[in-house]
């Protein structure tokens, strides 16, 4: 047996297509209202957009600076090999300390021979108790904006000469990184906020319009959802419709910027995320968040002005 919300939902259903074609027809009939509402959409969801893609070539570009800045450690040269070790061991129990590396001097002093033959006639006359090179400790960090504080916990243990890592720049970049991120969420907020107040209005003119339809409708018997839906619908319709541009946009501007900067930011170390299929799964982001956007302004619309 078919409750009566069962009936309520199939009767949904039947008159879809006949909602949509009304949503249609409010949009263009309240165009004014209608073009504020979807311009505010498309100007949210292009921030929207390059607020994600930011983000997300940022997190791409810090995993790369996690991967490849490296914490040198110049070891001195009177270090025995059993205190490299002991050191080596040392630096590793640091909570921020990923991994080790020992590089020796032996080593380096062998692949400066193998660059050319200027420099392995000059490393020759190099023995094990005059080489001028330093032992060294490649260390590889967990958190990189505590990548200062490690180093100068290393720098300060025995037989340490000096650290480097490109100290002040990292750190400066990652702040960089993480401002703009943080800046682009709340003007996101801020627009998206904007936007519903806007649907709510144009839909709040839709139902001044349609008054007198609507209360028919409840003279007849009609169920508060049957009242509320084509609304929703119309805020869905201007969520929709208002997607569209941003997601041309992503599209064509995001594939733009990676040939335009061969796919990196600033460095080659620094690579962009590819855009296919990527651009596909933000223009999805964009389009749920346009109709979601349409139907929550819409929905608060009702529930004030049709107080149902």
């Amino acid at each position: 047996m078919i409750t009566r919300k069962g009936l309520i939902v199939m009767k949904i259903f039947r008159m879809l297509p006949r909602y949509f074609r009304d949503a249609f027809k409010s949009v263009f009939r309240n165009f004014s209202l209608s073009i504020a509402s979807i311009s505010c959409i498309v100007v949210t969801l292009i921030l929207v957009s390059a607020s994600i893609m930011l983000t997300n070539n940022v997190e791409k570009a810090t995993k790369s600076i996690e991967d490849d800045v490296t914490i040198v450690t110049f070891i001195n040269n009177q270090t025995t090999e059993e205190e490299l070790n002991s050191l080596s061991d040392q630096v590793k129990n640091i909570n921020n300390v990923e991994s080790v590396e020992i590089i020796t001097k032996q080593s380096k002093k062998e692949e400066l021979a193998k660059e050319s033959d200027v420099y392995s006639n000059i490393v020759s006359t190099w023995s094990d108790d005059n080489n001028p090179l330093h032992d060294e400790l490649f260390v590889k960090v967990k958190d990189i904006e505590k990548i200062g504080k490690t180093a100068k916990e290393i720098e300060s243990m025995e037989k340490v000469d000096s650290v480097k890592y490109g100290e002040g720049m990292v750190e400066k970049m990652v702040t960089i990184f993480k401002g703009i991120q943080r800046g682009m969420i709340v003007i996101v907020i801020g627009l998206i906020i904007v936007t519903a107040f806007l649907i709510g209005n144009t839909i709040k003119l839709t139902i001044f319009s349609r008054r007198r339809e609507i209360e028919i409708m409840r003279l007849v018997g009609a169920s508060n959802i049957t009242v509320k839906f084509p609304f929703v619908v119309e805020g869905f319709v201007l969520g929709l419709l208002g997607s569209i541009i941003p997601v041309a946009i992503t599209i064509y501007g995001y594939n733009s910027l990676y040939k335009y900067f061969d796919g990196q930011l600033f460095t080659p170390i620094l690579k962009m995320i590819k855009p296919y299929p990527y651009v596909y799964n933000i223009c999805g982001i964009l389009v749920l968040i346009g109709v979601l956007v349409g139907m929550f302004g819409s929905y608060r619309a009702v529930r004030k002005y049709l107080k149902i």
